[in-house]
């Protein structure tokens, strides 16, 4: 599971705290400062904000999608959990 993130982000330490409360390993990828990147994902999902996130490299979306995914009990058996 990856994770793209900005340091200042509210919703990417929303998403990293819901992911580690279900217990869940992810690689962070912090976007600060990093231009080249950040261009490269925004041509791979078309969306422009972060966090971004992916299961089995698969694009969930972001905190809102993630969270959505927690509430209907969905997120669990996507993670494995």
């Amino acid at each position: 599971m990856q994770i793209y993130t900005w340091s200042n982000c509210p919703y990417c330490v929303l998403a990293k705290n819901l992911l580690s409360q279900k217990g869940v390993t992810f690689q962070e990828i912090n976007l600060d400062g990093k231009d080249k990147e950040l261009n490269n994902l925004r041509e791979r999902t078309g969306m422009r904000t972060v966090p971004q996130i992916f299961i089995d490299d698969k694009l969930v979306g972001g905190y809102q999608d993630l969270a959505a995914l927690d509430v209907k009990g969905e997120l669990e058996k996507m993670i494995g959990v």
